[in-house]
């Protein structure tokens, strides 16, 4: 029997600061998925991307993961998204995954984007998690982590790439090449994650939520649309007669990353 894996990609304009509007319009566009293993939420989905007000920050008791557990058991579904989180006096932009079952994984974002001044306000986190779904070996990562492939680097034998992000207009077209390069690199399905819309800042975020699959073919594009949920289903046996009829893997270097 084939193995499965269903993703719901949520593609939204994100209002600024405004929590409830931003959930709410999550849960509702979620009543639109009968069925999903996972629903990929773009960064900071609660307040849209922020990095020099912390006041926004939650702890890991705090309403929005509270809100994220609530929606997995209401969809019977893992909810993964990232907010900022606040724990011992530091701030961190925290990808959190929270299963059906309200157990939660996290990683934070390792790469902090300097020309927003991220590193400023938030600490660097220190490792790369994987997240077994399905059969399916994840690893989730950040926006900006996308541009560093040594980091990216497949070597924890995973089968999806993951990135939420706010990427901009004025650099999408790095976007889409760096999405299919890291799938076709890494020999996995690749899904990036962005928002639409505009921020205080004036800045305009066009979508371009897309999935790879391991050869660096397009399953799902989802352009400009605004304020939409599509779905994709990603088959493991079709990536892993890949990798049996093209071994690049097995050439692969071995390395370790100093943190």
């Amino acid at each position: 029997m084939d193995s499965n894996l269903d993703v719901s990609i949520f593609q939204i304009d994100l209002a600024y600061k405004d929590k409830e509007q931003n959930l709410n319009l999550i849960d509702k566009l979620s009543d639109q998925i009968l069925s999903s293993d996972i629903l990929f939420l773009p960064e900071m989905f609660n307040t849209s991307y922020i990095t020099n007000d912390v006041s926004i920050a939650e702890e890991m008791d705090g309403s929005t993961i509270q809100w994220m557990k609530y929606l997995a058991k209401k969809k019977s579904a893992s909810v993964v998204g990232t907010i900022l989180v606040k724990e011992d006096e530091f701030y961190y932009n925290r990808l959190l995954w929270v299963n059906k079952n309200g157990n939660i994984q996290y990683y934070d974002k390792c790469h902090l984007f300097t020309l927003a001044n991220e590193d400023k306000f938030i600490k660097k986190g220190k490792n790369k998690i994987i997240v077994n779904e399905n059969g399916f070996n994840i690893c989730p990562l950040i926006c900006y982590d996308i541009r560093f492939p040594v980091f990216c680097r497949n070597q924890d034998e995973y089968d999806v790439l993951i990135f939420l992000s706010s990427w901009p207009e004025k650099r999408i077209d790095a976007w889409d090449t760096l999405l299919k390069a890291r799938s076709i690199e890494n020999q996995c399905f690749t899904i990036g994650v962005n928002r639409v819309g505009r921020d205080l800042s004036g800045y305009f975020f066009p979508g371009h939520s897309l999935v790879f699959d391991g050869m660096g073919n397009l399953l799902l594009d989802m352009e400009n649309n605004k304020n939409t949920v599509r779905q994709v289903v990603l088959s493991k046996d079709k990536l892993l007669l890949q990798r049996r009829q093209l071994k690049f893997l097995n050439d692969r270097d071995r390395f370790f990353i100093d943190q």
